[in-house]
């Protein structure tokens, strides 16, 4: 696959900036390949690079991009606060730390500013204790776990849904309905799933450390679901989680 051949929609953000709906997430535990980032960028035309500070692989990533030989302002690079780098002073110092490993001087996240796992009611105290409406609201998205509540809310409110594990690390890849559909439409199961979260409206960013599973799950924009096999998949939706539930998590304010 040629970089011209991947043409990815963006969608705009309140910000003024636009996000590239497909991304390349990266994790920690091996959830990183320097190679496949290159390929990504350099082959496959990924624009669109996910990270935190957490996954350990924000250095790399300058290496990867360098590499690469795509410049700095072609690719939307996200990374995340961990929550012991939360409060005013202790922020500004993560985020300028992550810039210094990451070789750059602003990224997505000071441009635009996301949250990650943010539920309905964290959002709605997020909007009681800030004056500024986050851009982004990074969430687990796949068949299982579609919460359409929470995306709409974000719509209204005009935050982008971005979701991450959208092959329910690899539960997906093996339920009948989205096997009988990647048949019908000649297709993968991953391209299945991934195209169905685009064409939901969802920014989705699959991993892979593997640079054939990337261009694989690249090839998504030269077909379309049909809405009555969209709409099975969306009923495939039965609230698992395969990464961890938010709703556990209670935020407080201390003044």
């Amino acid at each position: 696959m040629a970089v011209a051949e991947l043409k990815c929609p963006v969608l705009p953000l309140a910000s003024g900036c636009s996000i590239p709906v497909l991304g390349l997430g990266t994790s920690h535990q091996g959830g990183y390949s320097h190679d496949a980032v290159v390929h990504a960028i350099q082959s496959c035309g990924i624009r669109h690079i996910d990270t935190a500070r957490r996954y350990g692989c924000e250095s790399l990533l300058q290496k990867a991009i360098k590499e690469s030989g795509v410049k700095r302002e072609d690719i939307w690079l996200t990374t995340k606060l961990w929550p012991s780098d939360y409060g005013y002073e202790n922020t500004k110092k993560a985020c300028l730390e992550s810039c210094e490993r990451l070789g750059v001087e602003c990224l997505g996240l000071c441009r635009s500013i996301g949250v990650s796992n943010f539920l309905i009611s964290h959002l709605e105290q997020l909007k009681e204790d800030c004056v500024i409406t986050p851009h982004v609201n990074q969430v687990e998205y796949h068949p299982f776990q579609r919460p359409q509540e929470l995306v709409d809310y974000c719509r209204r409110r005009d935050i982008v849904f971005e979701g991450y594990c959208p092959l329910a690390k690899g539960e997906a890849l093996t339920h009948p309905s989205i096997i009988q559909l990647s048949k019908k439409y000649g297709r993968t199961p991953a391209q299945i799933c991934i195209r169905w979260s685009i064409q939901n409206g969802i920014v989705t960013i699959p991993k892979s450390t593997k640079a054939e599973r990337i261009e694989e799950n690249c090839k998504v924009f030269d077909f379309t679901i049909a809405e009555d096999d969209v709409e099975v998949l969306n009923g495939l939706h039965d609230g698992r989680h395969v990464s961890w539930d938010p709703s556990l998590v209670v935020f407080c304010i201390l003044i």
